[in-house]
């Protein structure tokens, strides 16, 4: 199953490096959020790529064009450097497409431009590329796949944030307030299961959720995965901080591939 990710935002909210970079590109641990969310659906054997670039695109293409497996995997060096022999690699059996999508472009403008390489798919996945879970995302698509009334669905996730969600009159009298994590509130995360039908509800310039999500609302054909497990976006430098330690104290929840490989 193709996998679309959404990667030519200008990140505005993360400017200490994506004026330097571009959001995708700023690294967790040694290894930029991108490469993490591909080598997450690359574990549940979605490794067919369509990049949706922007802003700072050739150096998201350089990264990959310029990838050397070396630098993270074992290999045998032999004759000097001549011949290297690769004992595991990252990206060999990737397929990733480079689709320019402009730099203003919102996430359903940019999903509109990647159309044609979509042909033949019945069902697709998609990504903001911005945050990191240990979702079983087959598990979710093998729940989604028998649902043929739907068109698409994403993961919603209870946000643990220590703000407080306040009900309020007009003339400011509060009726409520209580923690965000307890008031029944979900979260769009960004990972989405498609339908082709969806470019069916989607007109030129629509941004993915205000419209083309709302008309499938009307028509119930909009559902959504309860995820309980982790979920982190990478919105503000603190939130990099926050997923630096984490994965500097291999306590990595998004590395789902290390499970199987004893960490590594």
């Amino acid at each position: 199953m193709k996998v679309v990710l959404f990667c030519g935002g200008l990140g505005m909210r993360l400017r200490e490096y994506s004026d330097k970079v571009p959001k995708p590109m700023v690294p967790i641990g040694y290894r930029p959020i991108i490469w993490n969310i591909m080598k997450y659906y690359a574990h549940f054997g979605h490794k067919d790529f369509i990049l949706c670039l922007g802003h700072q695109a050739d150096t998201i293409k350089n990264y990959f064009v310029n990838y050397d497996e070396t630098i993270s995997n074992d290999f045998v060096f032999t004759k000097g450097g001549k011949d290297i022999e690769m004992l595991n690699t990252d990206i060999d059996d990737w397929r990733i497409t480079f689709v320019d999508t402009g730099i203003n472009s919102n996430i359903g403008m940019r999903l509109m431009k990647v159309k044609e390489h979509l042909e033949g798919e019945e069902m697709f996945l998609a990504n903001y590329s911005d945050g990191l879970s240990d979702l079983d995302m087959n598990a979710m698509i093998d729940w989604f796949k028998p649902q043929t009334n739907k068109v698409a669905s994403f993961v919603a996730h209870q946000p643990t944030h220590s703000f407080h969600v306040v009900k309020r009159e007009e003339d400011g009298q509060v009726n409520s307030i209580s923690h965000i994590g307890s008031s029944g509130l979900y979260i769009n995360t960004g990972y989405f299961i498609l339908r082709k039908e969806i470019f069916d509800y989607m007109e030129f310039g629509d941004e993915l959720v205000n419209q083309p999500f709302q008309r499938l609302i009307k028509e119930k054909k909009l559902t959504s995965w309860n995820h309980q497990g982790f979920w982190a976006s990478m919105d503000t430098y603190k939130d990099k901080q926050t997923l630096d330690e984490a994965h500097a104290k291999g306590n990595a929840p998004w590395e789902v591939w290390t499970k199987d490989n004893n960490g590594k």
